[in-house]
């Protein structure tokens, strides 16, 4: 099969590799329909997570059971399946308290742009559709496997109600999708911290009703003033440095809640950051198999179309331009076809 590995930052490539097999009784192979770079995948390509050796690459995915272990009960060939960036047994006592991400059995997913993919603990992990979707429908539920669904878990960790005032810092998918989920969760305003037009554009079309430019100190203040020098209720980090995790703390009012979801990379908050503030956080690796078969019924009822994030789409030979695209801000999120 064809698979994106990469070497080295900056160095994305396609190879020819092992079309992956059935190796334990509870995996799945499957054909992939459609996959997609993930920003937190620029962290190698840039150099900030180090390379090592030339390793496969991506972990968010979409497609049609090829091939079950003799374990497998609950997918069978022929269907089409989303499945989570972390495979979860979903019978830990984690997975039944909905942190399937903390599974302790979790294996992660990687190597996730090719034409295929064996999925560890089937069962757990894999939610298919009742039939085949339309293809209009691939780049909306390809978002589930992990953009959107950690974009959700961001508004539940942070505490989202009907009638709140939401901050969401981040321009990227998941940020926007954070938006998203605030808006279909009730919040009754929503300021987006978000500088690039076309995004801020996106942004007001997924609910935001204010719009931030300002970072740092700036930014804070206006998140403030549009507050009445309270704060917002509930603020979502969607970026992971330490820069975006103080500003969403200072940004949230005091009892407020921060969820976090950006992976944290030189982040530092002391005790006094906490105690001063009297704000709660909570966030993480988000548990998307937890809201796979809500978020898969909304996307196909039409209420949600994360698939909006997607602005570059490109065959999966090109994978190169998309980690270009999207590491130079010329494209949010790049759809790849297998």
């Amino acid at each position: 099969m064809r698979g994106a590995v990469l070497h080295a930052p900056g160095d994305v490539r396609i190879e020819q590799l092992d079309d992956p097999t059935i190796v334990e009784p509870t995996d799945a192979v499957i054909r992939m329909s459609a996959t997609c770079v993930c920003g937190s995948d620029l962290w190698p390509y840039r150099g900030i997570n180090e390379v090592t050796e030339p390793t496969p690459i991506g972990h968010e995915y979409c497609g049609v059971v090829e091939e079950v272990g003799s374990e497998v009960t609950r997918v069978r060939p022929g269907q089409f399946v989303i499945g989570s960036f972390i495979a979860s047994d979903n019978t830990c006592p984690h997975c039944q308290a909905g942190y399937q991400t903390q599974c302790r059995h979790r294996v992660p997913m990687t190597g996730c742009q090719a034409e295929l993919l064996r999925v560890p603990l089937a069962d757990g992990t894999l939610v298919a559709t009742s039939d085949q979707p339309d293809p209009e429908l691939l780049p909306s539920l390809l978002t589930l496997s992990d953009v959107m669904g950690t974009g959700w878990f961001a508004a539940v960790a942070a505490g989202v109600r009907p009638g709140m005032t939401v901050a969401v810092v981040g321009d990227g998918a998941v940020g926007l999708l954070g938006i998203l989920s605030a808006a279909q969760m009730g919040a009754e305003r929503i300021i987006a911290m978000i500088r690039h037009e076309p995004r801020q554009a996106l942004a007001k079309e997924f609910g935001a009703t204010d719009i931030v430019a300002e970072r740092g100190d700036e930014g804070v203040a206006r998140i403030k003033d549009l507050t009445d020098g309270v704060g917002a209720d509930a603020v979502l980090e969607c970026v992971g440095t330490d820069d975006a995790m103080h500003q969403a703390i200072r940004s949230t009012r005091a009892g407020g809640g921060v969820g976090f979801v950006g992976v944290p990379h030189g982040v530092a908050i002391t005790g006094r950051d906490l105690f001063s503030t009297m704000v709660r956080l909570h966030g993480g690796p988000a548990p998307v198999r937890r809201f796979l078969p809500d978020l898969i019924d909304q996307t196909l009822r039409g209420e949600i179309e994360p698939g909006r994030v997607f602005d570059l789409t490109l065959p999966l030979d090109q994978v190169a331009e998309g980690y270009s695209a999207m590491d130079e801000r010329r494209a949010i999120k790049a759809f790849l076809q297998p």
